[in-house]
């Protein structure tokens, strides 16, 4: 090891010489992983711009190691870097280097785990190929131009000794297999620095049948599911629910929303008679449209009227319209073209919007935004 700490800086990054062959020494822990050899690192944010070079756009894909960069990730990947310095988290970089490279155990007369831990150099002409966290890479170089201050951290690298393209190919498949993006309902969940998403959360523990009836993990209820609503969707319905809505304190916008959402549980019986457990949600979800997001959705649409202009003692004589509304699902000709397609419910843009321009004219809202907007005439 060049230095006591040798990632602390540039300098003590700065290559060392060895048979006249300049080369980069790293802090490293040595494994194995099917046979092959593989090391564990760091290094500074600032060195990851340097040695993990992206110049491979131009070839095509059969000649690359990697996709293509989506550059429209980029951005919001290092903003979410430079707007949380004190508790962001990066996963580690996996990468693979084309180099003759050099491991020398710390104490090599040690067997076991003490001879795996030492210094890994690698000569400076080696070539580092990301094989997973080319976005993150590219992310870090943006976030360090806007706050330079970074380069001094570190992020984990798991190196693996190249073998040719077709090996990096394989890597960058198998580490992609079996990658699944976690459900939006879980990411709701599990998010504490997104406002929406704790008032959201909020918004759910203070609505009973919402916290009873919602489920927290999947974006989609099977037909067993013992519940009602997902969270996810209750995400998007709240979203649209506040949109405008000026409120200083988060509390008082979870106030206003709940008392909304709960004014709306009460027009529908059937959601107390399976918070009761005296009929089964499979048995609502097949016969009614209510508990669909799409309709949750556009009642948000439509409540965020209620939130922007009406008073909020005025909001259960115009919410007890809804019972008026024929919600059963074979009630083909009020919702096909609304909440449903060719007689199956769905949730687009333009279904969600369809739905809540019914409802609000059920409710009569669409001609008081009107006379609100140009004035009552005296």
């Amino acid at each position: 090891m060049a230095s006591e700490n040798p990632l602390a800086t540039d300098e003590r990054l700065a290559p060392k010489s060895r048979s006249a062959q300049f080369e980069y020494n790293f802090p490293a822990i040595r494994g194995i992983q099917a046979g092959r050899t593989y090391y564990i690192t760091m290094c500074p944010l600032r060195m990851i711009p340097r040695l993990f070079l992206f110049d491979e756009e131009e070839l095509p894909a059969e000649m690359r190691a990697q996709r293509s960069l989506n550059r429209a990730r980029v951005p919001e990947i290092a903003r979410y870097i430079t707007e949380n310095p004190e508790n962001y988290i990066f996963s580690a970089l996996t990468a693979s280097v084309n180099a003759e490279v050099t491991f020398e155990s710390l104490i090599p007369e040690l067997s076991g785990p003490g001879e795996r831990v030492g210094t890994l150099s690698v000569p400076m002409e080696a070539k580092f190929v990301i094989n997973d966290g080319q976005h993150r890479r590219a992310a870090i170089q943006q976030a360090l131009a806007e706050n330079p201050e970074l380069g001094d951290e570190t992020i984990a690298i798991v190196l693996f000794i190249d073998i040719g393209l077709e090996r990096c190919q394989q890597m960058f498949a198998d580490l992609n297999r079996y990658a699944i993006r976690p459900s939006k309902s879980i990411s709701v969940l599990y998010d504490h620095r997104d406002e929406l998403s704790s008032v959201t959360r909020l918004v759910v523990a203070q609505t009973p049948v919402f916290r009873d009836l919602t489920d927290f993990e999947s974006n989609n209820l099977s037909a067993r599911s013992r519940n009602l609503f997902t969270l996810s969707g209750l995400h998007s319905a709240t979203a649209s629910l506040l949109e405008g809505v000026d409120e200083r304190e988060p509390a008082k916008m979870v106030e206003r929303a709940s008392h909304f959402w709960k004014l709306v549980a009460e027009q529908f019986p059937q959601w107390q008679l399976v918070q009761r457990s005296e009929i089964t949600a499979g048995g609502i979800r097949k016969d009614f449209i209510h508990t669909h997001a799409v309709v949750i959705h556009a009642l948000g649409i439509v409540g965020n009227t209620l939130l922007t202009e009406v008073p909020d003692d005025e909001w259960a004589d115009i919410l007890g319209r809804l019972q008026t509304i024929d919600w059963r699902r074979n009630a083909t000709a009020t919702w096909e073209g609304k909440a449903m397609t060719g007689g199956r419910v769905a949730k687009n843009r333009a279904n969600v919007q369809m739905t809540s321009d019914y409802i609000a004219e059920v409710l009569g809202l669409d001609q008081m935004s009107r006379e609100r907007r140009i004035g009552t005439p005296a």
